[in-house]
């Protein structure tokens, strides 16, 4: 089929983006429950009294297990059945987990409320991207993806400017009393609050149109893509023909995003705790980084990444990644050094920036090589690496550090900086590894 024609077979344009746009918003939601508990870690400390190393837990090991038990099942659904359907089922049943966590009123309420959110959630990124891949052709999948990649930074920035208004407005009250609930803390109401919009986002999904699947243009020769995405083996084996550029994707940027969701999960607290500001103004200093940071991050990945392959590097989309990977590093090391918080903000802007300039990269080439008929569960397979390493790791190993390497909670400064070079410069080796073998793929399907 030829390019115009491959086109044509495609939604129009306007349909394509308004879904694309609902698609980033409903994104943008799942991150502000995601993320809300790490704006609530000290309120929640003193009310449970709880260590760092569980509240590390319920930032993401609660969620994560879940997400990583789901996230492939509902992959592989996603190239079966209506993916419209699966991203309005799993909005609305995160959304009432998220509220269900205002009701918690013990470590382990919460954690089980937070499992239930990570479970809903898994729903959305594989069905999402696999619906973009079938709205646009694959030469302009880079900025809708990129478009999309936004709802992480803009649900942590709201998360912690919302979250820490709601906060604020409620500083001077210890308990607020809702009809058929009761007494509620006010960290409590934060979560019902934020949870309830995902109702009504879950219903509008209904009205989407779902798209017609289409094939992958960028596949070696010969592949049978209809053939290979019907069984297990099948989709083993498309992952070790390209094992080192499958592995720059799922095990290297997992290993960068660990930095990411480091970043998101303790820069509030590191803001309290080191330089003595309010959770409401932490909130508020962190959100506007985390919103405008990130955002800027993932929108110019593809702009640099034109630059660099009007220049020849068609192996712009890893070596990004590796630039980035090491460039983050000078950053992070800031972070302990310094006594002045607007030198450590501006080195957090600097390293979310970094973190997130290969990621609408990494997304856009992991579902321009895959066959049309794995889209869903490679994406599935992305999101479990990217969020059970990620998340589920990030978290975990800076508290562990705080809690038993610097000893110190007021130190959490080195804890970032020690776990987050150390898993970037690993990361930077995977994507260098990949570069030849990505050069050769991209030759063989010219």
């Amino acid at each position: 089929m030829s390019s115009d024609n491959r086109e044509a077979a495609y939604p129009s344009s306007r349909l394509a983006w308004r879904v694309t746009l609902l698609l980033t918003f409903a994104y943008m939601l799942s991150f502000v429950d995601r993320q809300i508990v790490n704006l609530l870690v000290e309120p929640i400390q003193q009310d449970l009294q709880i260590s760092d190393t569980q509240v590390s837990l319920l930032q993401g090991f609660a969620f994560i297990i879940t997400y990583i038990l789901f996230s492939i099942p509902l992959g592989r659904l996603a190239d079966t059945h209506s993916r419209k359907l699966i991203v309005a089922g799993g909005v609305l049943f995160w959304s009432l987990a998220t509220a269900a966590c205002g009701l918690a009123n013990s470590f382990r309420q919460l954690f089980v409320a937070r499992a239930a959110v990570g479970m809903g959630e898994a729903a959305l990124t594989p069905a999402a991207w696999s619906m973009m891949a079938d709205y646009f052709p694959p030469e302009r999948r880079g900025f809708p993806i990129s478009v999309f990649l936004m709802g992480p930074y803009l649900g942590a920035g709201f998360s912690m400017i919302l979250g820490g208004a709601l906060m604020g407005m409620m500083a001077d009250v210890s308990v607020v009393t809702l009809p058929l609930v009761g007494d509620l803390k006010p960290w409590q109401v934060t979560f019902m609050v934020v949870g309830a919009p995902g109702v009504l986002v879950a219903l509008l999904f209904l009205r989407v149109m779902e798209p017609v699947r289409m094939q992958s243009s960028l596949y070696p020769a010969g592949a049978a893509a209809g053939e290979t995405g019907q069984a297990s083996a099948g989709i083993v084996q498309v992952l070790m023909n390209q094992a080192s550029i499958y592995a720059a994707l799922l095990v290297g940027v997992p290993l960068l995003v660990i930095v990411l969701y480091g970043l998101q999960a303790w820069v509030p607290s590191y803001l309290v705790r080191t330089f003595d500001l309010s959770v409401q103004e932490a909130g508020l200093r962190y959100g506007f980084i985390a919103l405008l940071s990130g955002s800027a991050g993932v929108l110019s990945g593809p702009v640099i990444g034109r630059w660099m392959a009007a220049r020849g590097m068609v192996d712009y989309p890893l070596r990004l990644a590796c630039y980035a990977s090491l460039g983050v590093c000078p950053f992070l090391l800031v972070l302990p050094l310094t006594s002045s918080v607007n030198i450590a903000l501006a080195a957090v802007v600097a390293a979310s920036v970094l973190v997130t300039l290969p990621l609408a990269l990494a997304a856009s080439t992991l579902q321009n090589i895959t066959p049309g008929t794995m889209r869903g569960v490679i994406a599935g397979v992305y999101v479990v690496m990217t969020s059970g390493v990620g998340m589920g790791l990030g978290p975990t190993l800076i508290a562990l550090c705080t809690d038993y390497i610097v000893q110190d909670r007021a130190l959490v400064g080195e804890s970032l900086a020690i776990v987050g070079i150390a898993v970037a410069v690993s990361a930077s080796l995977l994507f260098l590894r990949a570069l030849r073998p990505y050069r050769s793929l991209v030759a063989s399907g010219q």
